[in-house]
């Protein structure tokens, strides 16, 4: 899978680009607030229909411009792909693949796969259980459209759940009315769950390679998948999650919330038996998070036969020189995308941004 150009219009500082990469190294170089990370923006956007950062899509439409428009034309193994996206500050966003418009952007992931890391990915580690199953999510969705379907069922039944517990003044008709919706809460718990035990035993041993080639094989690295059901998944999954509902439902109606269900799940890490999120250095949970995000590249190449594309944000001024080597050494298996402030001495093709501007060296 590789990415073979890019076209932009008004996006962020950008007026109009129109630039070709090389299949292996590609370094986007130049000073800070220059338009380095927003190259990387526009082709995470055309991979997953969203930015890498929380904003809304008219934020990402050059300051005074009503419209703008990337376009993004990728190499994959049997076939090639054409992906545009208009973007307007008045209507919805119109995506179209191979010329085609589509109506779900869940028929966009998984056409050109990526793997972003930047030094604000250590929050994959230290912070909330969201941003672990945020990375579960992203990663299963991009090589199973139906898990990534199964996501939005998900949070319209748990929505509408909650709604219920939230807006009725007497417990009795809660409890009168809410079999629908835990019904189909349980069912759909279940094939989530099932799915990111899966995805969590598939990426545990790329991890422990990864991390023990990074660390110079100083590290041990395990990964443990925490359910948020409350039960076992087996054969009893459903009984089981829906007696807890019930069992649950008088605090669930006091917080007016959902307490149990595959919106708590997590992922606890540990690196030589320790938690790293508590206990390990910020060096160990930047390893930690990278050991992920490089475990995401071969779980995609197992699943699809192709690698996905590797985009490594401002990375090598938060690494050592021995691991900055050994990253390299690592991404040489896929066409990769790196920003930092000068070369490096990073082989590959050189593109020098200045001021939304890129100059071929």
């Amino acid at each position: 899978m590789k990415v073979t150009s890019l076209s932009l219009r008004n996006f962020r500082n950008y007026d109009n680009l129109k630039i070709n990469f090389s299949d292996k190294v590609n370094v986007f170089m130049g000073k800070n607030a220059q338009g380095k990370t927003n190259l990387l923006e526009s082709i995470f956007y055309c991979c997953i229909g969203k930015s890498f950062k929380s904003i809304k899509d008219k934020d990402i439409i050059k300051w005074e411009k009503e419209d703008g428009y990337i376009g993004l034309t990728a190499e994959r193994k049997y076939r090639d792909v054409k992906v545009e996206i208009k973007l307007s500050k008045t209507h919805k966003k119109v995506v179209l693949i191979n010329s085609l418009p589509i109506k779900k952007i869940g028929e966009l992931i998984g056409e050109i796969n990526v793997v972003f890391f930047s030094p604000n990915e250590l929050k994959l580690v230290k912070e909330s259980p969201d941003e672990r199953r945020k990375f579960m999510d992203i990663d299963i969705s991009q090589t199973n459209k139906r898990y990534f379907y199964l996501l939005s069922r998900y949070e319209k039944i748990l929505a509408n759940r909650n709604k219920l517990l939230k807006n009725s003044d007497n417990i009795d008709y809660v409890k009168d009315t809410i079999d629908i919706w835990d019904r189909a809460l349980v069912q759909t718990a279940k094939k989530i769950a099932f799915e990111r035990v899966k995805f969590v035993e598939n990426i545990t041993p790329y991890t422990e390679k990864a991390q023990s080639y990074l660390s110079g094989g100083k590290e041990k690295i395990e990964l443990k998948y925490i359910s948020g059901c409350g039960v076992k998944l087996d054969e009893k999954f459903e009984e089981n999650m829906d007696k807890l509902l019930k069992k649950n439902l008088e605090k669930d109606f006091r917080f007016g919330y959902t307490t149990i269900g595959v919106h708590r799940d997590d992922i606890d890490i540990y690196l030589n038996g320790v938690e790293v999120k508590t206990f390990g250095s910020q060096g160990q949970q930047r390893t930690v998070a990278l050991s992920l995000k490089l475990a995401e590249l071969e779980n995609i190449n197992a699943i699809t036969g192709e690698y996905p594309i590797l985009m490594l944000d401002d990375v090598f001024s938060e690494l050592d020189s021995d691991r900055q080597k050994r990253l390299l050494k690592f991404a040489d298996r896929t066409q990769t995308f790196i920003t930092c402030t000068d070369e490096k001495k990073i082989n590959g093709e050189i593109f020098e941004i200045v001021n939304g501007e890129v100059f071929k060296k």
